[in-house]
């Protein structure tokens, strides 16, 4: 056995730390796969020594964000954990590699209830930053790593500073295995289901009734990519949304709508396409043709940038490697894996 000391701290910072119940210090225990009790200011750990040396960066992490203000959730100590533990085994300097995450932390708005959102990974920092330079931007990964979200919120922000006069999101609208044409109501009725994740997006940061007067004054538009055909977006701020759904001409139809004085974000899932068999996804066409061009960029998502229920991140693994053992999907998403 073998302890670490936490030293100048409280019952609220050990609270926080391990956990309501200690349920983060259950994520440590699973992790490392030894058996770890706190008591007091100390936690004990059963098992071998060289684990201490793994463990303090992890806490010293966690300590950071607490001393920084931030309430630490489960997704948190989960990606801390990983990070760690991909440097180690890639014999990097894991305890500099923490530093950097939590360095990267960054605050970028707050919601209309006055919660702060952050910038919780590395490769969301660099998503916000590229957002934040660029005026075309793909962002490729898995479901849950924030790509859609922070899109909207960086949009909003452009708006309140004048920067842009109108917010335009669109998705395609590909069938997932149910049939639009046996849901009832008209198109606009049809279609709302599937735009729906986007306007949660601007509740949470504007709240309904604000985003409601929004839409109707045409500063917020959200629809199918189907109503973008035709036009040019200027002054805009507009994000293609699920384009792993689009073929190769709708996305030519779309990045080609972009006007003077606006920006647009892509987003999409390569593992989720719900394209007809032999039909080429436009976003994976997208980035083999448009990958190295200059005022494009592209960030790329793994499942350690997943901030849902941390079940999400090991649902997606297991997907993800029962997928190219059957190949039973299009194109090559593997190409797009972190390695």
């Amino acid at each position: 056995m073998t302890k670490i000391t936490i030293d100048d701290t409280s019952v609220g910072e050990l609270n926080e730390l391990f956990g309501t119940n200690e349920e983060h210090l259950s994520l440590l225990e699973s992790h490392f796969g030894v058996e770890m009790v706190l008591r007091g200011n100390e936690l004990h750990i059963f098992g071998d020594k060289i684990l201490r040396e793994q463990v303090i960066p992890v806490i010293e992490s966690l300590r950071q964000l607490y001393q920084k203000g931030q309430a630490i959730a489960s997704n948190d100590v989960i990606y801390l954990l990983r990070a760690s533990k991909h440097e180690l085994e890639t014999d990097h300097d894991s305890e500099k590699k923490l530093k950097e995450v939590i360095n990267a932390r960054t605050e970028i708005t707050k919601t209309q209830k006055g919660k702060s959102i952050y910038a919780k990974t590395l490769n969301q920092r660099a998503y916000f930053s590229k957002l934040c330079s660029n005026d075309l931007v793909f962002g490729i990964g898995p479901a849950g790593c924030g790509k859609t979200y922070l899109a909207v919120i960086i949009g909003v922000m452009l708006l309140k500073k004048g920067e842009a006069e109108r917010i335009v999101i669109t998705r395609p609208v590909v069938e997932a295995g149910e049939s639009l044409g046996f849901l009832p109501g008209d198109l606009k009725e049809k279609v709302d289901p599937y735009l729906r994740p986007l306007y949660d997006a601007f509740h949470d940061v504007l709240g309904v009734e604000v985003t409601e007067k929004m839409v109707g004054r045409g500063q917020i538009e959200i629809a199918p990519l189907a109503y973008m055909r035709g036009r040019t977006l200027e002054n805009a701020y507009v994000v293609l949304d699920e384009a792993q759904n689009t073929t190769k001409e709708q996305m030519k139809m779309f990045l080609t709508r972009l006007g003077e004085n606006s920006k647009m974000v892509v987003t999409g899932d390569v593992t989720q396409i719900d394209l007809p068999k032999r039909v080429k996804s436009g976003l994976i066409h997208a980035a083999q043709v448009l990958k190295g061009t200059e005022g494009i960029e592209f960030v790329e998502f793994d499942t350690i940038d997943v901030v849902r229920h941390p079940l999400v991140q090991r649902i997606i693994e297991r997907y993800t490697s029962a997928d190219e053992e059957d190949h039973d999907y299009q194109g090559n998403p593997g190409r797009f894996k972190r390695q």
